[in-house]
């Protein structure tokens, strides 16, 4: 029997090598590997301050010097929108502003902070003190009225304190508490934060803050905003930091009572790539790079965007960690804020999505066309309020404002101004009548035609215009908008 012949040991070694690459050939490339840990995108490495300034527009109840325009009794009570001439464009150059409960602050092109409003806790920065003089028994009773108002708060004032050479492009506002953010991403505050006892204190070692204090524990800030009592941050690198009172877990975390002044301390929590924050009252938002929207905080008329049965872990008054709001999964929020009981969010397109409470009318909708499923009822059987973000018909708005129950938003195509809601302090801007108003309604009168507004604000019983003339647009007759809102026209109804 033959034998194989034994196949020598370099033939044997070419053969196996030429298996080898023919195996290796015939496999598919591998995709090269990431050496590292993937880096995050800085989603806005920059922070830019405005800088087209703008005059501005007040109306509403002023009685503690919410309007900014002075002393006089006659700019208390403003029932459609007047002007502020303190803060004229040639004179102030305001690009940016922010409404709180009960105050204002509006930067400048230069990089300065103006305040006005309720001071009572240092929310405007500066020094207010004034004693009002004795009152003239022979004067008229106007006259007598015009001393009952600071006129430090009711005119708008630098904030004092600011550190030479700073660069401020941002300011922020809530109740009793103030922020502002530096070019470098550096953050000032000053105010005090308070909780159902009362204050509860501006860090742990303050009570309140008089004058502007850095918050040093943050950097790289690129954007701030705030609740009634609480702060949100977000950094370039898309962290979230939160401060202030945790009581309804507002700040996204457990806040133990006992030591609940550790909630003065700025802190980051589990999210991630997040390219945009907004709060409400008591609740707060934040969107991710892909679009996901996260809401915590009070819920009780499901102004978090979720809802469900009670042991549902989303579906309670409260919502305590960030949560994903899966009705918002299909929509590209561009800008999302917040009233007490109620949210908005814009979407790129325009799309203006209202959620939440609605039994004042807070969210602007035509009841009759959206399922009544959707809507959670009262004990008497009406509409309490609406669980799913609802669009608003017919209408493209590139910005909203949100009060305490009314809101003000920004036409899209023309920069008009249309508002809706809670209107028993003429906040709605709309004359004389004090009755809610069910759908957005444009603002017309003689102070607002043919400008372009770009920006809206609301407090309590207050609210906010930013706008230039702008020739292009149409402006109403002689007899629209001098009278009683003359010119008021509304969508989804009736004006």
């Amino acid at each position: 029997m033959r034998k194989k012949k034994a196949v020598a040991a370099p033939v044997a070694a070419e053969l196996q090598a030429a298996k080898k690459q023919k195996a290796k050939e015939d496999r598919p490339a591998k995709k090269a590997r990431a050496k590292g840990p993937a880096k995050v995108p800085e989603l806005n490495p920059t922070i830019q301050r405005p800088d087209v300034t703008a005059n501005v527009y007040v109306f509403g109840k002023g009685e503690m010097a919410e309007l900014g325009l002075g002393p006089a009794a006659n700019a208390r009570v403003v029932k459609r929108p007047r002007i502020n001439h303190f803060l004229l464009p040639d004179k102030v150059g305001v690009v940016q502003m922010a409404c709180g409960g009960m105050h204002s602050l509006a930067l400048t092109k230069d990089g300065k902070v103006y305040s006005w409003g309720v001071n009572d806790q240092g929310a405007l920065g500066r020094e207010t003190k004034w004693e009002a003089p004795i009152k003239d028994a022979d004067a008229s009773d106007s006259e007598d009225e015009d001393l009952d108002i600071n006129p430090k708060e009711s005119t708008p004032g630098l904030v004092e304190g600011f550190p030479d050479g700073i660069n401020i492009v941002q300011v922020a506002a809530g109740d009793s508490i103030s922020v502002a953010v530096t070019d470098e991403g550096f953050v000032y505050a000053w105010g005090t934060f308070r909780c159902s006892d009362g204050i509860l204190g501006f860090s742990e070692k303050s009570r309140v803050a008089l004058r502007p204090e850095r918050v040093t524990a943050l950097k790289d800030v690129v954007q701030v905003c705030t609740g009634t009592d609480h702060i949100l941050a977000l950094t370039k690198s898309g962290h979230v930091f939160a401060w202030g009172n945790g009581q309804q877990f507002q700040l996204g975390r457990r806040v133990v009572e006992r030591t609940r002044l550790n909630g003065l301390s700025p802190r980051e929590f589990g999210l991630h790539n997040i390219k945009l924050i907004g709060a409400g009252s008591y609740h707060s938002f934040a969107v991710d790079n892909k679009g996901k929207v996260f809401a915590w905080g009070v819920n009780q008329y499901a102004q978090c965007g979720l809802y469900d049965d009670e042991d549902s872990p989303t579906g309670g008054a409260l919502i305590p960690t960030p949560t994903e709001v899966k009705s918002l999964a299909n929509y590209d929020i561009v800008h999302i804020t917040a009233g007490e009981h109620h949210s908005a969010a814009i979407t790129k397109e325009g799309d203006l999505l209202m959620w939440g409470r609605i039994d004042a009318n807070q969210l602007g909708l035509d009841r009759t066309i959206i399922d009544p499923a959707n809507f959670v009822k009262d004990v008497s059987g009406k509409d309490r309020f609406l669980t799913v973000p609802t669009k608003i018909p017919d209408m493209k708005f590139s910005w909203i404002g949100c009060g305490t129950h009314h809101n003000v938003a920004i036409g899209k195509e023309d920069g008009s101004a249309w508002s809706w809601g809670f209107g028993e302090s003429y906040q709605v801007g709309l004359g004389p009548n004090t009755d809610d108003v069910a759908f957005p309604t444009q603002i017309v009168n003689t102070a607002t035609a043919g400008v372009r507004m770009f920006w809206s604000g609301c407090g309590g019983q207050f609210s906010v215009l930013m706008g230039n003339p702008d020739p292009s647009l149409e402006k109403p007759g002689d007899n629209e908008g001098a009278g009683e809102n003359a010119g008021a026209k509304a969508v989804n109804g009736t004006s």
